[in-house]
């Protein structure tokens, strides 16, 4: 960047990373929202309602949690759609537009359980889209140097967000009555923040790739110049926008003439790719049946099951479970990945996982609500939980689902884990109360636990170190069968490769023979 101050630049940063908001708070504040008593009367959750029912109780209060994660599901499908056809930036306003009119819905639903759900699918749909685009506009406006510290901000916004919104939940059920407008308030606050970077995002341009994606290539190297604090003419602006136009070309030859349905058979036809494919669809499925969301949405009913007392000491438990998550999710994002390595990552925090889980289950089938010791060990185990859920799957899995596919299969095999994932989180979070009931809290920890095992012992063989690969060797980590994917390595050579090391000169001579004419 030619200038260290670059006000544009970090404002542009901020403003898309707000879009982590909706998903974070969602999980946080919403999710702590539901536990309020004014919410509860109006929705019909009293638990003395339910006496004959509790099923009924759990379904009916699933039901308002899930039902926003199924939107997001159909809701990411949609910003695939259309992050190509209108723009990143289009994308992300509209997103807003419909995560917000959602909102309003929701808050003046008024006990009217349909309407809610109708407003929770529907603000769903804009949040959803908000997960794919925002962390694709902030990969493409990154320097490369500092594109993972760039997109990650993504993710510490949202958990900020996370954790702020179950001490705003503490705070309204400490000092304000158990009216409607206690559980509305609450529900409000994310469109503050957002509504802010909506406006802001009027004074933004879209992404220099996806401007000379459209051969709109004079205001590619203007929004490239003016993201780095420069002018056009500056022969570092010069430099970079000629590597981009040398990727689009490499991108373009690459697909060409390629139906989905094509990519879909060489995935499954090519060992390469299926490993690959099999790999990163194992990873979104064990990082959400290991607990994951599910834990996250329900975490001040877990408190109270660990024998955490009170509703307000439940809220600030869940509010400090969220700051551990953040905190060692920033450790995990700017420190642990490029020191220990992905693999090392996802092992170490799926072991801790299991531990928390198989004391949980012990802890549950025993009544042990009297013994201090054993519940203050079980609130332990949920921060345990916290940390080895953040330096392992809750970020891993996307790192993969970026860098281990080639530029052929890599967006149809993106979108396709993103659908499972937000699927898969659906399903989580909906039959986590029902799970509760049927198998007595206990039961569940069980479940956890086993999948954390079983996906423990399947990624120890099946997921290599990628660690400083060049994303055009990844290939060769998945040359052998599958169980002997652990131990591949590359040469020190084809660690310190890179793409743009590898360009030919004519290739250099082509790009830059565009920026010139611009």
């Amino acid at each position: 960047m030619s200038k260290s101050n670059n006000l544009y630049y970090y404002c542009a940063l901020a403003c898309i990373a707000c879009a982590g908001i909706p998903k974070g708070y969602d999980e946080g504040g919403f999710s702590a929202s539901t536990g309020l008593a004014s919410f509860k009367q109006d929705f019909n959750l009293v638990k003395a309602n339910w006496k004959d029912n509790p099923a009924g109780l759990a379904n009916r209060q699933a039901n308002i949690s899930s039902f926003g994660v199924l939107g997001a599901a159909f809701g990411s499908l949609l910003a695939l759609l259309l992050n190509d056809r209108i723009g990143r930036l289009r994308t992300y306003q509209l997103a807003i537009c419909v995560w917000a009119t959602g909102i309003l819905m929701q808050i003046f639903s008024s006990g009217i359980l349909g309407f809610m759900l109708f407003a929770r699918i529907w603000g769903g749909l804009g949040a959803g889209g908000l997960t794919v685009t925002a962390p694709l506009f902030l990969s493409e406006i990154a320097p490369a140097k500092k594109r993972g510290l760039v997109v990650s901000l993504y993710m510490v916004v949202l958990l900020s967000f996370l954790s702020l919104g179950f001490f705003i939940n503490y705070a309204a059920n400490k000092h304000m009555a158990s009216t409607t407008t206690q559980y509305r308030l609450v529900q409000a606050i994310p469109l503050i923040p957002v509504g802010i970077a909506f406006m802001c995002s009027f004074f933004l341009t879209d992404t220099p790739r996806y401007l000379a994606s459209q051969d709109r290539f004079e205001e590619a190297v203007a929004a490239l110049a003016r993201l780095r604090g420069s002018h056009s003419s500056d022969p570092a602006v010069a430099e970079e926008f000629a590597q981009i136009e040398v990727q689009r070309r490499a991108k373009a030859a690459d697909l060409a003439n390629v139906s989905t349905i094509q990519i879909f058979r060489e995935i499954a036809t090519i060992p390469s790719y299926r490993r690959r494919f099999a790999l990163v669809m194992a990873m979104q499925t064990v990082a959400q049946w290991s607990g994951g969301n599910g834990i996250t949405y329900y975490i001040p009913q877990i408190f109270e099951y660990a024998g955490v007392t009170g509703q307000s000491t439940s809220l600030l438990s869940s509010g400090l479970y969220g700051i551990v998550k953040l905190v060692f999710t920033m450790v995990f994002a700017w420190g642990l990945i490029d020191i220990i390595g992905r693999r090392r990552c996802v092992l170490t925090g799926l072991g801790l996982q299991l531990a928390a889980h198989i004391y949980m289950a012990c802890y549950m089938s025993q009544d042990a609500s009297g013994n201090k010791s054993a519940s203050d060990a079980a609130i332990a185990s949920i921060f345990i939980y916290a940390v080895g859920w953040s330096v392992g799957l809750c970020t891993v899995q996307y790192l993969y689902g970026t860098e281990v596919f080639p530029t052929r299969i890599r967006s149809v095999s993106y979108a396709t884990s993103m659908a499972l994932h937000w699927f898969f989180q659906f399903a989580v979070v909906r039959v986590t109360p029902n799970m509760f009931v049927s198998l007595n809290v206990w039961g569940a920890y069980i479940f956890w636990a086993l999948i954390c095992a079983i996906g423990f012992a399947y990624l120890a063989v099946a997921a290599p170190e990628t660690k400083g690969i060049p994303m055009e060797r990844m290939g060769e980590l998945f040359e052998g069968p599958w169980y002997a994917c652990w131990k591949a390595r590359l040469s020190s050579e084809a660690l310190t490769a890179s793409t743009e090391a590898n360009l030919t000169a004519e290739e250099k001579a082509a790009a830059m023979a565009y920026v010139e004419k611009v």
